[in-house]
C-alpha cells in the first residue's frame, strides 16, 4: 500500500511539473549559384504554438558558437529564427581580417547580398511544415553586417512584414530602393559609432520616400557592436553595452509585434 502511494505521489509530481524547455537547432542548408549554405533554424519545441519566423542575419564573423546563443536568446518561446549563412559553408571567419574578407564581396556586390537573403527568406518560409512558424508573421533581423543584409531585404520590395537592423551598416547602392519598401523598417545605431553615424543623413533622406512606416533610433552614448557580448574592449568603436542591447530588444519586441498586428488589422478591414 505504501509503494502505491509513493507512487501515486511520483506520478503526479511528474504530471504537474511543466515540460522543460528544449532549445532546438535544426540544420537548414541550401544551394544557390553553386555555393552551399549551412544555416541553423533554432525555435523552443516546448511550445507547440506557431509563432513568428524570423530570418537573423548576425555580424560579419558569420554563422559561429556565439550566434547560435544570441539567436537562441532571441528566440526564446516567441519566435522561430533562421539563423543565416550568408557567405557559403567554407568560409567562417576568426579574425577581424577574415571577416572583412568574406563581407567584402558582399558590399562590392549588392544584388548578390540581396539574392541571399532573399534565397534566406525564401527557405524561413519553406520551413513551416517542420516547425512552427506562422507564415503570417515573417521579419527579418541582423546585427551590423547583418542590419545591411536586412534593410537590403527590404529595399528588394520582398513581403516581409518588419525588418530590425541592431547597429547596422546603413549604407545603399541605390537609395532610391527606399521606395520599394512594404516592410516596417526599425533601425537602432549608437550615437557615438563613428562608423555608421555619418551615414545616417543619407539614410534617413532616403527612408522619407519609404511609403511604409519607418523610424530611426539613435541609442545615447552606445557605439557600434552595442549588442555584442563577445565585444570586451573598454574603448574604441566595438563595445558591448548590456543597458543599450537591452533597451534594443524591447524596442525590437515591441516593433515586431505592432507590425503583426497593424498587418493583422489590415488584414481584418
Amino acid at each position: 500500500m505504501r509503494l502505491m502511494r509513493l507512487a501515486s505521489i511520483v506520478f503526479g509530481l511528474f504530471i504537474a511539473s511543466p515540460v522543460l524547455a528544449k532549445m532546438v537547432t535544426e540544420p537548414v542548408d541550401w544551394k544557390l549559384g553553386g555555393t552551399t549554405f549551412k544555416s541553423v533554424l533554432v525555435y523552443d519545441d516546448a511550445v507547440a504554438s506557431k509563432r513568428p519566423g524570423l530570418v537573423m542575419v548576425p555580424n560579419w564573423y558569420g554563422l559561429n558558437d556565439i550566434a547560435v546563443k544570441k539567436a537562441e536568446m532571441i528566440a526564446g518561446k516567441d519566435y522561430v529564427i533562421l539563423l543565416t549563412d550568408m557567405y557559403g559553408a567554407g568560409v567562417r571567419p576568426k579574425s577581424d581580417d577574415d571577416a572583412r574578407a568574406a563581407v567584402g564581396p558582399l558590399y562590392h556586390d549588392r544584388g548578390m547580398m540581396r539574392t541571399r537573403i532573399a534565397k534566406a527568406f525564401d527557405e524561413l518560409k519553406a520551413q513551416a511544415g517542420k516547425a512552427p512558424i506562422d507564415l503570417s508573421r515573417l521579419a527579418a533581423i541582423g546585427f551590423c553586417f547583418g542590419g545591411a543584409a536586412v534593410l537590403d531585404l527590404a529595399r528588394s520590395g520582398s513581403d516581409v512584414k518588419a525588418v530590425v537592423a541592431f547597429h547596422g551598416d546603413l549604407s545603399s547602392d541605390d537609395p532610391a530602393s527606399a521606395g520599394k519598401i512594404k516592410a516596417r523598417v526599425l533601425a537602432m545605431n549608437g550615437s557615438d559609432d563613428t562608423f555608421t553615424m555619418p551615414q545616417v543623413p543619407e539614410f534617413t533622406t532616403a527612408m522619407k520616400g519609404d511609403p511604409t512606416d519607418w523610424q530611426f533610433v539613435e541609442i545615447g552614448h552606445a557605439v557600434h557592436c552595442f549588442t555584442e557580448t563577445e565585444a570586451t574592449a573598454t574603448s574604441g568603436n566595438c563595445r558591448y553595452d548590456a543597458k543599450a542591447a537591452a533597451r534594443s530588444y524591447r524596442m525590437m519586441r515591441d516593433w515586431l509585434a505592432e507590425s503583426f498586428a497593424s498587418n493583422e488589422n489590415a488584414a481584418s478591414r
